[in-house]
């Protein structure tokens, strides 16, 4: 129990630190010619302070889902929850400051991010959420296995920003975007049917490639 509870913990702050993340990524949405492309590199912030502080991000631990026990599933989700607590929590303190509430407020701006997402089929949802996390998996595996200093952080800041670029679906960042827009609170079914389809989708992309590798690596021990 007390090990479920630290693990929770720890996901809540780097649920935390996706949402600010998205934060800095909707205050410069639209502000300027090439603001996407700023907000998506400042965006690596959340995984930058994720890796280094050692917190647990879903899309992350996803990955290594056939490298753990079977019951690593119930660590999965036990983050999972602490990740959306984390961002629903930093939402709703937001809502409460000058940021949100005006016309131009990020809550305005991520509203309308949030229903041109619930306004795309869940199977094209489902895809990018896999491709999402196929550089998430680029990412931070990167980041652990990189010899050298400068492409660890690469690999996070180059991750990160592309998979934005992309338009792809990363399920904590959407989890801060739907709860920040009020989405999540107002639709409440629908919005936890999207989060869990991207969620889903995370998993399947995150473990393409590691399964891929083990493939590999077994046909070339024949």
């Amino acid at each position: 129990m007390k090990k479920h509870l630290a693990t929770f913990v720890y996901a809540i702050l780097a649920g935390i630190c996706i949402g600010l993340g998205g934060t800095v990524f909707l205050r410069v949405k639209d502000l300027f010619v090439g603001a996407n492309i700023v907000g998506a590199l400042l965006f690596s912030i959340g995984l930058f302070a994720i890796c280094t502080r050692g917190y647990n991000l879903f899309t992350g631990k996803a990955c290594y889902l056939f490298d753990n026990k079977p019951d690593y599933l119930i660590t999965l989700l036990v983050i999972w929850l602490g990740n959306l607590v984390g961002t629903c929590f930093l939402a709703l303190v937001e809502n409460l400051t000058t940021i949100c509430g005006t016309e131009a407020g990020i809550n305005v701006t991520a509203k309308a991010m949030v229903e041109g997402k619930m306004a795309t089929g869940l199977g094209s949802i489902f895809l990018l959420a896999c491709i999402c996390n196929i550089f998430i998996y680029l990412a931070v595996n990167g980041y652990a296995k990189n010899p050298h200093e400068l492409g660890k952080y690469l690999a996070i800041f180059l991750g990160v920003s592309i998979f934005i670029l992309c338009g792809t679906e990363h399920s904590i960042a959407d989890m801060y975007y739907w709860a920040v827009s009020g989405v999540l609170f107002s639709a409440p079914g629908k919005s936890l049917l999207y989060l869990i389809v991207i969620s889903l989708g995370n998993v399947v992309g995150g473990v393409f490639f590691p399964l891929m590798e083990k493939l590999q690596k077994k046909l070339a021990a024949e």
